[in-house]
Formats: structure tokens, sequence, C-alpha cells
């Protein structure tokens, strides 16, 4: 697969976004649908859509292009439009890189968006504690937690929090930053401040439960 990227790159210089490189996964676009997408985004904006001239030109099966050109459509990275060739006058489908140039652009606003914050890369930290990819929907999910204004430092403190606990779960994790809203935790220093709080109550009932405990009923 490797040697298939080095091969398209070493035909003629490309210029392919770091941002798709870096975050392909994120579109949840395969290796082998990332070798498609960067053959049509050299071809040009619209490329007429002919899976035999993909197919020699990538040394692919035919059925393969096609098979990952309706994958691309369905996660809606590509479309195919259909228009009149200017030169037969005749209608051909062509492909068009419309959609994956607006996931392209809403990438790098959400980069600069974690950068402004010094927040570092979220997604990139609950991909390290899980030890795998994360998936659209839980992306979606981390997505929905940055725009209800939680704080990268917040998020982070109760991933923590759960994996602490033994559960790399996102529900489980959400209930917790909501619970925190409610108690106005807004920081890390919250959190560390809500924790002491907890420990020195508990510390109290426990000595007030020694205290009440009447030595008399003890059997032993």
């Amino acid at each position: 697969m490797d040697e298939k990227i080095i091969e398209l790159m070493q035909e003629r210089p490309l210029v392919i976004p770091r941002t798709l490189f870096k975050n392909y996964h994120k579109l949840n676009i395969t290796e082998e649908e990332l070798i498609v997408l960067i053959y049509i985004w050299d071809m040009g904006d619209k490329v007429v859509y002919n899976p035999e001239i993909i197919m020699n030109d990538l040394d692919m099966d035919k059925f393969k292009v096609m098979e990952i050109v309706n994958s691309l459509m369905e996660k809606k990275v590509i479309n195919i439009v259909v228009e009149k060739n200017k030169v037969s006058k005749k209608s051909e489908e062509y492909i068009a890189l419309d959609f994956l140039y607006h996931k392209l652009v809403n990438l790098v606003i959400e980069d600069k968006s974690v950068s402004n914050d010094d927040s570092g890369d979220v997604f990139t930290t609950f991909e390290q504690e899980f030890g795998r990819c994360l998936s659209p929907m839980e992306i979606e999910i981390i997505k929905d937690w940055i725009n209800h204004h939680f704080s990268y430092e917040l998020i982070i403190e109760a991933l923590k929090e759960a994996i602490y606990n033994g559960v790399n779960n996102m529900r489980y994790i959400d209930k917790i930053l909501f619970e925190w809203e409610k108690k106005g935790i807004k920081s890390k220093e919250d959190v560390m401040k809500d924790k002491e709080r907890y420990h020195q109550e508990k510390k109290k009932k426990d000595k007030k439960e020694l205290f009440d405990y009447n030595w008399l009923d003890d059997d032993e």
C-alpha cells in the first residue's frame, strides 16, 4: 500500500494538503480510498468518471475501483455530477471534490480553534488513551463537547477520570462532563478542588460513624 502511494508521488510533483494526510482517518477514509482520492485530486477539480482508466493507472481491479468510489460517495467525501462535455456535447459523469474541500476546511478551522486555546490535539489524546483510532461518531461527540464550550483541559480531565475508573466509554465521559457542568466545574483546578472537598467530607462522615458506633452492642 505504501509503495503505491510512493509510486504516485514519483511520477510528478503532487501538492496534497497536509491536512488530508494528517486527518484522513478522521474522515473515515481507508488507505486504499486515500490512494484513489490522491489520484482524483491529481487529475483535477472534475475528473471524468471512467473506472477503467483509474483501474489501468492504479493497477487496481475495476470492481474494486467502483467499490471505493461508491464508498467515498457514501461517506460524502466525493460526489458524481452529470454535465455536458463541451466538445462532444454528450452528458458525462464527473467526480467532484467539493465535499472533500468543505471537510478539509472544517478540519483546518477545528485545528485553529484548538491551537488558539493552547489545547493541543484532543483527538490524538483520545486515540492514545483508547489505543485505537476514533470512530466518526466518537469524533462528532468530541466536536459537540468543544462546541458546547467545554475546554480541552476539562475534556481531557473527564477522559482521565473515565480511564482511572476502568471505562473508555464516550457516554460515561459525557456524563462526567455534564455532571461537572452542573457543579460549575470549568477547569482542572476546579476538578481538584471538588475532589479535595469530597475527600474531606468523606473523612468527616467516616469519623462521625466511628464515634457514633455503639461498642456495647458489639457481640464479639
